[in-house]
């Protein structure tokens, strides 16, 4: 996605410290609401993580993390996080929570491969969550309940926001609606998987795609996802690969779909070893994380991430992430956005 300018784009909020006080409104609301749906404790998370261990997110297993020696390590080579999805699952494990508990972090990550838009930016800062489940708990029908509780946080966020700041007027739908990423495939064969994402959304306004990382009909998936967090190759009740998924919702400044959150359950030992092996990194069987998993050390979980700025951009209807968080930009993306009353941080 490049650039995109909205016509006659305004700031409805009025001013850049209206902006401030409604970014955090919206980040002690959600979290709150988040933490009641789900039953998550907030943890405190780390920054850095030391290379070689496995523990860090390797996203779609091509992005590049920011590495540095640590020099009281002997210059142990240490990397700032992607995201904390395989961490978090190691944490629970370690505070012996059972079914049903879990926890949420403010994760802060450097991902220096993005391509940088309007929604995309080298700084990610999102809610990183992760909850225990049982092993019978692993099914498309456990997922769609998980998804509809944080479907309803949002939902919430936005209702109370609207009482603070009357202008931002909710829009979102009762409900979310749920499809399979080869259902939609088939829905919109001759389109690419973003301008369907886009079809779909622009319909029901608050959509779940199911089974992203695994192969469709076509050959490709609809998304990549690395092999050690995700489970998208099981086979769920609906007969499709992929107990996880990408909830989006529409937005009208973009005119477009808009990812929120990422998440699904997580890879068991069978499913671990399967997608290594489909990806060609039966390697990492070595790593201290999978090995861990693989020994049945670590308890079956489900988890996700819901962008911070994300969610803020997409209530505060804001045209540009930077608007929400302050990061860097080229300079013609600078001057562009000023000259278009878009004012990033």
């Amino acid at each position: 996605m490049s650039l995109y300018i909205p016509t006659r784009y305004s700031n409805i909020l009025g001013s850049v410290e209206n902006t401030e006080k409604a970014i955090k409104a919206v980040k002690d609301m959600f979290q709150d609401n988040l933490s009641a749906q789900l039953a998550l404790l907030r943890v405190t998370a780390p920054m850095v993580v030391l290379s070689g261990m496995g523990l860090n997110d390797d996203l779609n297993g091509v992005e590049r993390p920011v590495k540095f020696p640590v020099r009281d390590m002997g210059d142990q080579p240490a990397e700032v996080v992607h995201s904390l999805a395989k961490w978090k699952r190691v944490k629970l494990a370690q505070m012996n929570l059972r079914p049903g508990r879990g926890i949420y972090t403010d994760m802060n990550a450097l991902r220096p491969d993005e391509e940088l838009d309007n929604i995309h930016s080298i700084y990610v800062d999102q809610w990183d969550w992760e909850k225990v489940i049982s092993f019978e708990q692993r099914t498309l029908d456990y997922l769609k309940k998980t998804v509809r509780r944080i479907y309803e946080a949002i939902k919430v966020t936005e209702n109370k926001l609207y009482v603070e700041f009357p202008q931002i007027e909710p829009m979102l739908p009762e409900d979310v609606f749920f499809i399979h990423s080869e259902d939609l495939l088939r829905m919109y064969p001759d389109l690419s998987s973003k301008e369907r994402e886009d079809a779909i959304v622009k319909q029901y306004k608050a959509v779940f795609i199911i089974g992203i990382g695994g192969l469709l009909s076509d050959g490709k998936p609809h998304d990549s996802r690395a092999a050690d967090y995700d489970d998208w190759s099981t086979v769920n009740e609906d007969g499709y690969c992929g107990l996880n998924g990408d909830l989006l919702l529409w937005n009208p400044v973009l005119e477009s779909a808009f990812e929120i959150s990422s998440m699904g359950i997580r890879v068991d030992e069978e499913a671990l070893k399967r997608q290594l092996e489909l990806r060609g990194e039966t390697n990492k069987s070595e790593l201290l994380y999978h090995k861990l998993l693989l020994d049945g050390k670590l308890p079956y979980t489900i988890g996700g991430g819901i962008g911070q700025s994300r969610l803020c951009m997409f209530l505060l209807r804001k045209a540009h992430i930077g608007e929400i968080q302050s990061s860097i930009w080229p300079d013609e993306d600078r001057r562009i956005c000023r000259e278009s009353g878009i004012d990033l941080v």
